[in-house]
């Protein structure tokens, strides 16, 4: 496997994670006959401050997932893999791990900065396989 398969295996791994963090505090919080519910209402609770920005956090690798899963298949399937990719994947796997405290406990501006170091990383990747 691929330097690049394997940060987004680990990617994938994270986002689990990320889910269990924001998951657990969420059902303690709103209570399971609220989360196990069809959520056709807004709940009668709503969820702390730090739960919410760990949804928020799950949210965004969401979204950055998707264009790192793009540069990961560009990289493999066109068989650029290099070693500057490879350090590439390794930068956003490290800046999305960073990125998890850092939105949870508010760290400004350092959360977009370690965000912005993912998302280049990221675009570094796929001009590189252009190239």
């Amino acid at each position: 496997m691929t330097p690049e398969l394997t940060t987004l295996a680990l990617a994938a791994l994270l986002q689990a994670v990320q889910f269990a963090l924001f998951a657990i505090p969420a059902n303690i919080e709103l209570g399971t006959g609220y989360t196990s519910s069809a959520r056709d209402r807004p709940p009668t609770r709503q969820i702390s401050e730090r739960t919410g920005r760990l949804q928020r956090a799950l949210n965004n690798h969401f979204e950055a997932l998707i264009l790192f899963t793009i540069a990961t298949v560009v990289v493999t399937l066109g068989n650029q893999t290099t070693g500057f990719t490879a350090t590439c994947a390794w930068v956003y796997l490290a800046a999305r791990i960073l990125y998890v405290p850092a939105y949870a406990f508010g760290w400004r501006p350092w959360r977009s900065a370690i965000w912005a170091v993912g998302f280049v990383a990221t675009l570094s990747m796929i001009v590189a396989a252009l190239l």
